[in-house]
Protein backbone atom coordinates (compact mmCIF):
# COMPACT_ATOMS: atom_id res chain seq x y z
CA UNK A 1 0.00 0.00 0.00
CA UNK A 2 1.28 3.67 -0.80
CA UNK A 3 2.35 5.64 2.22
CA UNK A 4 -0.13 7.84 3.12
CA UNK A 5 0.04 11.16 2.39
CA UNK A 6 1.95 14.01 4.49
CA UNK A 7 1.17 17.29 5.11
CA UNK A 8 4.13 19.97 4.15
CA UNK A 9 5.79 21.92 6.42
CA UNK A 10 5.65 25.44 6.44
CA UNK A 11 8.36 27.52 5.49
CA UNK A 12 9.05 30.45 6.95
CA UNK A 13 8.95 33.07 4.42
CA UNK A 14 12.16 35.29 3.43
CA UNK A 15 10.85 38.49 3.71
CA UNK A 16 9.73 40.13 7.72
CA UNK A 17 6.02 40.12 8.02
CA UNK A 18 3.97 41.89 10.56
CA UNK A 19 4.12 39.92 14.02
CA UNK A 20 7.52 37.62 13.66
CA UNK A 21 10.43 38.44 15.46
CA UNK A 22 13.87 40.59 14.29
CA UNK A 23 17.19 40.93 14.97
CA UNK A 24 18.34 44.54 14.21
CA UNK A 25 22.38 44.86 14.19
CA UNK A 26 22.80 48.51 13.95
CA UNK A 27 26.37 49.66 12.76
CA UNK A 28 28.05 46.36 12.05
CA UNK A 29 27.74 44.73 15.36
CA UNK A 30 27.50 47.85 17.75
CA UNK A 31 24.29 47.33 18.96
CA UNK A 32 22.03 44.03 18.39
CA UNK A 33 18.37 44.31 19.81
CA UNK A 34 15.34 42.35 19.07
CA UNK A 35 11.78 43.50 18.08
CA UNK A 36 8.60 41.95 17.72
CA UNK A 37 7.73 43.82 14.31
CA UNK A 38 4.87 45.24 14.29
CA UNK A 39 3.43 48.47 12.17
CA UNK A 40 3.68 50.71 15.61
CA UNK A 41 7.09 49.83 16.57
CA UNK A 42 9.42 52.42 17.13
CA UNK A 43 13.57 51.96 17.27
CA UNK A 44 15.96 55.01 18.68
CA UNK A 45 18.74 55.36 16.95
CA UNK A 46 21.08 58.04 18.64
CA UNK A 47 18.69 61.19 18.91
CA UNK A 48 16.42 60.18 16.57
CA UNK A 49 13.34 57.64 17.14
CA UNK A 50 12.12 55.43 13.92
CA UNK A 51 9.42 53.29 12.93
CA UNK A 52 9.86 49.67 11.99
CA UNK A 53 6.90 50.22 9.41
CA UNK A 54 9.65 49.86 6.59
CA UNK A 55 11.39 46.89 7.50
CA UNK A 56 7.56 44.80 6.69
CA UNK A 57 7.85 42.96 3.25
CA UNK A 58 11.84 43.60 3.35
CA UNK A 59 14.05 40.68 2.77
CA UNK A 60 15.98 39.44 5.80
CA UNK A 61 19.59 40.85 5.50
CA UNK A 62 18.33 44.13 4.07
CA UNK A 63 20.66 46.94 4.72
CA UNK A 64 18.78 50.19 6.10
CA UNK A 65 19.78 53.97 6.36
CA UNK A 66 18.76 56.66 8.92
CA UNK A 67 17.46 59.16 6.57
CA UNK A 68 15.33 62.51 7.55
CA UNK A 69 11.99 60.45 7.50
CA UNK A 70 13.39 56.89 9.33
CA UNK A 71 14.39 54.11 8.37
CA UNK A 72 15.66 54.06 4.24
CA UNK A 73 16.26 50.87 2.24
CA UNK A 74 20.01 51.20 1.24
CA UNK A 75 20.98 50.96 -2.74
CA UNK A 76 23.49 48.20 -4.11
CA UNK A 77 26.34 50.90 -4.02
CA UNK A 78 25.88 52.16 -0.77
CA UNK A 79 26.51 48.75 1.04
CA UNK A 80 29.65 48.90 2.82
CA UNK A 81 32.55 47.79 1.08
CA UNK A 82 35.48 45.15 2.55
CA UNK A 83 37.78 48.62 2.90
CA UNK A 84 41.11 48.24 1.51
CA UNK A 85 40.75 51.42 -0.72
CA UNK A 86 37.91 52.31 -3.38
CA UNK A 87 38.52 49.01 -5.03
CA UNK A 88 38.92 47.08 -2.07
CA UNK A 89 42.71 45.59 -3.96
CA UNK A 90 45.36 46.23 -1.73
CA UNK A 91 47.20 48.82 -2.71
CA UNK A 92 51.38 50.16 -2.36
CA UNK A 93 51.39 52.76 -0.03
CA UNK A 94 54.10 55.49 0.40
CA UNK A 95 52.50 57.49 2.69
CA UNK A 96 52.83 57.21 6.43
CA UNK A 97 50.50 59.02 9.61
CA UNK A 98 54.18 59.66 11.25
CA UNK A 99 53.64 63.39 10.70
CA UNK A 100 50.02 63.75 12.26
CA UNK A 101 49.52 65.20 15.20
CA UNK A 102 45.97 65.16 17.14
CA UNK A 103 44.97 68.07 18.39
CA UNK A 104 42.00 69.17 17.47
CA UNK A 105 42.99 71.94 14.77
CA UNK A 106 42.64 69.85 11.85
CA UNK A 107 38.63 69.60 11.38
CA UNK A 108 37.37 73.21 10.66
CA UNK A 109 33.84 72.36 10.26
CA UNK A 110 32.61 73.22 13.69
CA UNK A 111 29.65 71.36 15.99
CA UNK A 112 27.25 74.42 15.34
CA UNK A 113 27.74 74.14 11.64
CA UNK A 114 27.03 70.60 11.56
CA UNK A 115 23.68 71.14 13.35
CA UNK A 116 22.75 73.65 10.93
CA UNK A 117 23.30 71.38 7.98
CA UNK A 118 21.25 68.96 10.38
CA UNK A 119 18.07 71.46 10.63
CA UNK A 120 18.58 72.34 7.03
CA UNK A 121 17.92 68.70 6.01
CA UNK A 122 21.08 67.01 5.14
CA UNK A 123 21.67 63.86 5.09
CA UNK A 124 24.13 61.47 7.26
CA UNK A 125 26.32 60.97 4.05
CA UNK A 126 26.52 64.56 3.39
CA UNK A 127 27.62 65.51 6.43
CA UNK A 128 30.30 63.22 6.08
CA UNK A 129 31.06 64.34 2.91
CA UNK A 130 31.23 67.79 4.27
CA UNK A 131 33.75 66.66 7.33
CA UNK A 132 36.23 65.21 4.66
CA UNK A 133 36.05 68.01 2.67
CA UNK A 134 37.04 69.95 6.08
CA UNK A 135 40.19 68.05 7.35
CA UNK A 136 43.42 69.75 6.82
CA UNK A 137 44.89 66.02 7.68
CA UNK A 138 42.79 63.57 5.68
CA UNK A 139 44.43 63.74 2.20
CA UNK A 140 47.89 62.86 4.39
CA UNK A 141 46.57 59.98 5.79
CA UNK A 142 47.07 56.44 4.55
CA UNK A 143 44.28 54.64 2.35
CA UNK A 144 43.47 52.19 5.54
CA UNK A 145 43.63 55.44 7.57
CA UNK A 146 40.89 56.94 5.51
CA UNK A 147 38.58 54.00 5.49
CA UNK A 148 38.78 53.94 9.00
CA UNK A 149 38.40 57.54 9.70
CA UNK A 150 35.32 57.44 6.76
CA UNK A 151 33.80 54.70 8.87
CA UNK A 152 34.36 55.95 12.19
CA UNK A 153 31.81 59.12 11.00
CA UNK A 154 29.32 57.00 9.36
CA UNK A 155 28.49 55.14 11.92
CA UNK A 156 28.08 58.36 14.30
CA UNK A 157 25.79 60.74 11.58
CA UNK A 158 25.15 58.01 8.73
CA UNK A 159 24.22 54.77 10.93
CA UNK A 160 22.86 51.80 9.03
CA UNK A 161 20.52 49.10 10.14
CA UNK A 162 20.87 45.24 9.21
CA UNK A 163 17.63 43.34 8.70
CA UNK A 164 18.76 39.97 10.81
CA UNK A 165 16.68 36.87 10.96
CA UNK A 166 16.74 35.16 14.64
CA UNK A 167 18.72 31.57 14.33
CA UNK A 168 20.06 29.40 16.67
CA UNK A 169 23.66 31.26 15.45
CA UNK A 170 22.45 34.98 15.67
CA UNK A 171 20.16 34.15 19.06
CA UNK A 172 23.17 32.75 21.08
CA UNK A 173 25.92 35.34 20.03
CA UNK A 174 23.63 38.24 20.76
CA UNK A 175 23.06 36.73 24.26
CA UNK A 176 26.81 35.90 24.99
CA UNK A 177 27.90 39.60 23.84
CA UNK A 178 25.50 40.94 26.77
CA UNK A 179 24.51 38.35 28.90
CA UNK A 180 26.16 35.05 28.75
CA UNK A 181 25.23 33.71 32.55
CA UNK A 182 21.76 33.54 30.92
CA UNK A 183 22.69 30.73 28.63
CA UNK A 184 25.32 29.38 30.53
CA UNK A 185 28.28 30.70 28.45
CA UNK A 186 27.62 28.76 25.80
CA UNK A 187 29.53 30.22 22.71
CA UNK A 188 28.34 29.69 19.68
CA UNK A 189 30.57 26.60 18.35
CA UNK A 190 30.00 24.60 21.42
CA UNK A 191 26.23 24.93 20.26
CA UNK A 192 26.78 23.45 17.05
CA UNK A 193 28.99 20.58 18.45
CA UNK A 194 26.36 20.14 21.16
CA UNK A 195 23.91 19.45 18.46
CA UNK A 196 26.66 17.12 16.31
CA UNK A 197 27.44 15.25 18.83
CA UNK A 198 23.90 14.15 19.81
CA UNK A 199 23.66 13.30 16.50
CA UNK A 200 20.13 15.75 16.12
CA UNK A 201 18.88 15.18 12.49
CA UNK A 202 15.16 14.94 10.62
CA UNK A 203 12.31 12.47 12.32
CA UNK A 204 14.52 12.34 15.44
CA UNK A 205 13.42 12.21 19.14
CA UNK A 206 15.37 14.39 21.34
CA UNK A 207 15.47 14.31 25.00
CA UNK A 208 17.30 17.48 25.95
CA UNK A 209 17.33 19.19 29.77
CA UNK A 210 17.87 23.02 29.32
CA UNK A 211 18.38 25.26 32.15
CA UNK A 212 19.63 27.95 29.38
CA UNK A 213 16.11 29.56 28.83
CA UNK A 214 15.61 27.78 25.91
CA UNK A 215 18.26 27.95 23.37
CA UNK A 216 19.21 24.24 23.61
CA UNK A 217 15.73 22.88 22.57
CA UNK A 218 15.18 26.07 20.26
CA UNK A 219 17.96 25.36 18.34
CA UNK A 220 16.96 21.87 18.24
CA UNK A 221 13.22 22.47 17.24
CA UNK A 222 14.93 24.80 14.05
CA UNK A 223 17.35 21.68 12.90
CA UNK A 224 14.11 19.23 13.23
CA UNK A 225 12.48 21.73 10.90
CA UNK A 226 8.75 20.07 11.37
CA UNK A 227 9.72 16.75 11.70
CA UNK A 228 10.48 14.31 15.06
CA UNK A 229 10.24 15.50 18.36
CA UNK A 230 12.11 17.35 21.32
CA UNK A 231 11.14 16.93 24.90
CA UNK A 232 12.31 19.05 27.65
CA UNK A 233 12.46 17.75 31.16
CA UNK A 234 13.31 19.23 34.36
CA UNK A 235 14.04 18.08 38.01
CA UNK A 236 11.25 19.58 40.71
CA UNK A 237 7.62 20.09 40.06
CA UNK A 238 8.14 23.59 37.98
CA UNK A 239 9.51 23.98 34.28
CA UNK A 240 12.17 25.30 33.22
CA UNK A 241 12.01 28.70 31.10
CA UNK A 242 12.09 28.03 27.72
CA UNK A 243 11.10 31.38 26.49
CA UNK A 244 13.91 31.81 24.30
CA UNK A 245 12.18 29.75 21.39
CA UNK A 246 9.43 32.65 21.00
CA UNK A 247 12.61 34.55 19.21
CA UNK A 248 13.04 31.71 16.49
CA UNK A 249 9.62 32.60 14.31
CA UNK A 250 8.73 28.57 14.20
CA UNK A 251 5.93 27.68 12.46
CA UNK A 252 2.79 26.42 14.46
CA UNK A 253 3.74 22.63 12.98
CA UNK A 254 7.67 22.85 14.85
CA UNK A 255 6.33 24.17 17.96
CA UNK A 256 3.32 21.80 18.12
CA UNK A 257 6.10 19.01 18.44
CA UNK A 258 8.68 20.62 21.53
CA UNK A 259 7.19 19.00 25.06
CA UNK A 260 8.35 19.27 28.47
CA UNK A 261 7.71 16.64 30.96
CA UNK A 262 9.07 15.94 34.55
CA UNK A 263 12.00 13.89 34.63
CA UNK A 264 10.10 11.35 37.75
CA UNK A 265 7.20 10.80 34.56
CA UNK A 266 9.69 9.82 32.08
CA UNK A 267 11.28 7.51 34.64
CA UNK A 268 8.41 5.60 35.21
CA UNK A 269 7.70 4.73 32.21
CA UNK A 270 10.52 2.52 32.50
CA UNK A 271 10.12 -1.30 32.62
CA UNK A 272 11.36 -2.82 35.49
CA UNK A 273 13.69 -5.17 33.96
CA UNK A 274 14.84 -1.87 31.51
CA UNK A 275 17.32 -0.52 35.17
CA UNK A 276 14.76 1.24 36.39
CA UNK A 277 15.72 4.96 37.00
CA UNK A 278 14.52 6.91 40.41
CA UNK A 279 15.58 9.92 41.43
CA UNK A 280 17.71 10.46 44.07
CA UNK A 281 16.24 12.00 47.17
CA UNK A 282 18.79 14.39 47.81
CA UNK A 283 18.48 15.78 44.32
CA UNK A 284 14.94 16.33 44.96
CA UNK A 285 15.47 17.84 48.59
CA UNK A 286 18.65 19.93 47.20
CA UNK A 287 16.86 21.11 44.20
CA UNK A 288 17.07 24.74 42.81
CA UNK A 289 15.33 25.82 40.01
CA UNK A 290 16.59 28.54 38.48
CA UNK A 291 14.54 29.22 36.08
CA UNK A 292 11.40 27.91 37.23
CA UNK A 293 8.26 30.19 35.37
CA UNK A 294 5.27 30.31 37.82
CA UNK A 295 1.68 31.32 36.16
CA UNK A 296 1.64 34.04 38.01
CA UNK A 297 5.09 35.89 37.77
CA UNK A 298 4.95 34.88 33.80
CA UNK A 299 2.16 37.20 33.57
CA UNK A 300 3.50 40.27 35.18
CA UNK A 301 6.73 39.74 34.28
CA UNK A 302 5.53 40.40 30.24
CA UNK A 303 5.25 43.97 30.88
CA UNK A 304 9.04 44.91 32.43
CA UNK A 305 11.20 45.68 29.41
CA UNK A 306 14.42 44.62 29.61
CA UNK A 307 17.24 46.51 27.59
CA UNK A 308 19.46 43.98 25.24
CA UNK A 309 21.38 46.76 23.62
CA UNK A 310 24.85 44.92 22.83
CA UNK A 311 28.10 47.02 22.13
CA UNK A 312 31.29 46.22 20.94
CA UNK A 313 33.13 47.31 24.64
CA UNK A 314 31.45 44.91 26.34
CA UNK A 315 31.90 41.99 24.17
CA UNK A 316 34.87 40.03 25.58
CA UNK A 317 33.62 41.10 29.02
CA UNK A 318 32.78 37.49 30.81
CA UNK A 319 32.39 38.67 34.53
CA UNK A 320 29.66 37.16 36.28
CA UNK A 321 26.90 39.52 36.93
CA UNK A 322 23.70 38.90 39.47
CA UNK A 323 21.20 38.00 37.26
CA UNK A 324 17.60 36.96 38.19
CA UNK A 325 17.16 34.08 36.29
CA UNK A 326 13.55 34.18 37.55
CA UNK A 327 12.52 36.64 34.60
CA UNK A 328 10.96 34.33 31.98
CA UNK A 329 11.69 37.09 29.31
CA UNK A 330 14.92 36.52 27.94
CA UNK A 331 16.83 39.31 27.11
CA UNK A 332 14.45 41.17 24.79
CA UNK A 333 14.31 44.74 23.56
CA UNK A 334 12.08 47.29 25.28
CA UNK A 335 9.78 47.27 22.10
CA UNK A 336 9.36 43.30 22.18
CA UNK A 337 7.94 43.48 25.79
CA UNK A 338 5.40 46.60 25.03
CA UNK A 339 2.07 44.76 24.52
CA UNK A 340 1.09 41.13 23.94
CA UNK A 341 4.36 39.47 22.58
CA UNK A 342 2.66 36.07 21.96
CA UNK A 343 3.56 35.09 18.51
CA UNK A 344 0.73 36.55 16.14
CA UNK A 345 -0.44 35.25 12.58
CA UNK A 346 2.49 35.16 10.74
CA UNK A 347 1.55 35.62 7.14
CA UNK A 348 3.79 35.76 3.96
CA UNK A 349 4.35 38.09 1.00
CA UNK A 350 1.14 36.69 -0.51
CA UNK A 351 -1.04 37.35 2.54
CA UNK A 352 -1.70 33.73 3.48
CA UNK A 353 -1.03 32.33 6.95
CA UNK A 354 2.05 30.63 7.47
CA UNK A 355 1.72 29.83 11.21
CA UNK A 356 -1.50 31.31 12.71
CA UNK A 357 -1.49 31.59 16.14
CA UNK A 358 1.24 29.34 17.15
CA UNK A 359 0.65 27.47 20.05
CA UNK A 360 2.89 28.48 22.95
CA UNK A 361 6.03 25.62 23.06
CA UNK A 362 6.13 23.31 25.97
CA UNK A 363 3.03 21.47 26.40
CA UNK A 364 2.67 18.52 28.36
CA UNK A 365 3.26 15.18 25.60
CA UNK A 366 0.31 12.57 24.77
CA UNK A 367 0.18 9.56 26.98
CA UNK A 368 0.37 8.13 23.62
CA UNK A 369 3.54 9.76 22.94
CA UNK A 370 4.99 9.01 26.64
CA UNK A 371 4.26 5.37 25.95
CA UNK A 372 5.84 5.38 22.91
CA UNK A 373 8.90 7.03 24.43
CA UNK A 374 8.72 4.12 27.32
CA UNK A 375 9.15 1.54 24.76
CA UNK A 376 11.68 2.58 22.62
CA UNK A 377 12.97 5.61 24.15
CA UNK A 378 14.88 8.26 22.86
CA UNK A 379 17.50 9.03 20.00
CA UNK A 380 19.52 11.45 21.74
CA UNK A 381 20.50 13.72 24.76
CA UNK A 382 21.41 16.95 25.24
CA UNK A 383 21.83 18.18 28.88
CA UNK A 384 22.85 21.89 29.46
CA UNK A 385 22.06 22.28 32.92
CA UNK A 386 25.15 24.22 34.59
CA UNK A 387 23.20 24.89 37.96
CA UNK A 388 23.08 20.91 38.70
CA UNK A 389 24.94 18.26 39.59
CA UNK A 390 25.84 16.51 36.24
CA UNK A 391 26.64 13.04 37.67
CA UNK A 392 23.35 12.53 38.80
CA UNK A 393 21.50 13.47 36.30
CA UNK A 394 23.04 12.22 33.98
CA UNK A 395 22.45 8.56 35.87
CA UNK A 396 18.97 9.34 35.75
CA UNK A 397 18.74 9.98 31.67
CA UNK A 398 20.66 7.61 30.46
CA UNK A 399 18.26 4.71 30.83
CA UNK A 400 15.64 7.01 29.15
CA UNK A 401 17.66 6.68 25.64
CA UNK A 402 17.30 3.86 23.47
CA UNK A 403 20.48 1.74 22.95
CA UNK A 404 23.39 3.39 20.81
CA UNK A 405 21.77 6.58 21.05
CA UNK A 406 24.48 8.92 21.34
CA UNK A 407 24.00 12.02 23.93
CA UNK A 408 26.33 15.32 24.98
CA UNK A 409 26.23 17.46 27.87
CA UNK A 410 27.56 20.96 28.06
CA UNK A 411 29.50 22.13 31.12
CA UNK A 412 30.78 25.50 31.91
CA UNK A 413 33.86 23.89 34.03
CA UNK A 414 36.08 20.57 33.11
CA UNK A 415 35.63 19.07 36.67
CA UNK A 416 31.79 18.28 36.80
CA UNK A 417 32.15 16.40 33.31
CA UNK A 418 35.37 14.38 34.28
CA UNK A 419 33.51 13.15 37.91
CA UNK A 420 30.75 12.48 35.21
CA UNK A 421 33.02 10.60 32.81
CA UNK A 422 34.81 8.38 35.64
CA UNK A 423 31.30 7.19 37.01
CA UNK A 424 30.07 6.56 32.98
CA UNK A 425 33.43 4.13 32.71
CA UNK A 426 32.80 2.58 36.02
CA UNK A 427 29.65 1.58 35.48
CA UNK A 428 29.62 0.59 31.75
CA UNK A 429 26.70 2.39 30.61
CA UNK A 430 28.12 4.14 27.51
CA UNK A 431 31.29 4.23 25.35
CA UNK A 432 33.04 6.33 23.20
CA UNK A 433 33.31 8.49 26.29
CA UNK A 434 35.65 11.99 25.33
CA UNK A 435 35.71 15.66 26.78
CA UNK A 436 35.97 18.12 24.00
CA UNK A 437 36.60 21.47 24.61
CA UNK A 438 36.02 23.48 21.45
CA UNK A 439 38.44 26.25 19.84
CA UNK A 440 37.20 29.39 18.26
CA UNK A 441 39.58 32.24 16.54
CA UNK A 442 37.57 34.84 14.71
CA UNK A 443 39.65 36.72 11.71
CA UNK A 444 39.48 40.17 9.94
CA UNK A 445 39.36 39.21 6.59
CA UNK A 446 40.62 42.62 4.67
CA UNK A 447 43.03 43.29 1.80
CA UNK A 448 46.50 43.61 3.56
CA UNK A 449 44.53 43.25 6.96
CA UNK A 450 43.93 39.49 7.46
CA UNK A 451 44.60 38.79 11.04
CA UNK A 452 43.04 37.35 13.87
CA UNK A 453 41.03 40.14 16.09
CA UNK A 454 42.62 41.69 18.68
CA UNK A 455 40.47 40.96 21.22
CA UNK A 456 38.60 37.31 21.27
CA UNK A 457 37.05 35.39 23.97
CA UNK A 458 39.38 32.15 24.86
CA UNK A 459 36.38 30.02 26.66
CA UNK A 460 34.14 27.68 25.41
CA UNK A 461 33.37 25.84 28.48
CA UNK A 462 33.20 21.68 28.02
CA UNK A 463 31.14 18.93 26.08
CA UNK A 464 30.98 15.20 26.95
CA UNK A 465 29.82 12.84 24.72
CA UNK A 466 29.40 9.80 24.17
CA UNK A 467 26.96 6.45 23.11
CA UNK A 468 24.73 4.77 25.31
CA UNK A 469 24.98 0.97 25.80
CA UNK A 470 23.56 -1.82 27.23
CA UNK A 471 25.29 -2.87 30.56
CA UNK A 472 25.21 -6.36 30.87
CA UNK A 473 24.17 -8.30 34.19
CA UNK A 474 27.05 -8.97 36.55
Amino acid sequence: APPPPQTPTPVIPREAWEGCSVLLDINDGDRLAFFRLTPGRTVKIGDKSCSLQPLLGRPFGSLFRVGPSGLVPCAANDKPRGGGGADGQAQDETRDNRSLVDNNTAQTLSSEDIEAMKREGASGDAIVEALIANSSTFGNKTVFSQEKYKLKKQKKYAPKVLLRRPSSRSICETYFKKYPARIGFMRVDALSLLLSMANVGAYSDVLAVDMVGGLVVGSVAERLGGTGYVCSTYLGSAPSSIDIIRMYNLSSDMTSRIFQAPLGDLCSLQSAGDAPSVLSGSIQRDLVEPAAVPDESLQSSLAKPINTEVSDGNAQSMTVQPINMEVPEPATDDHLNQGDISMSDCKGSNGNSIAPKAPRAGKAPSPERMKYWGEHGFSSLIVAAPDHEVESVVADLLPLLSYSAPFAIYHQYLQPLATCMHSLQASKMAIGLQITEPWLREYQVLPSRTHPHMQMNAFGGYILSGIRIHRPDP
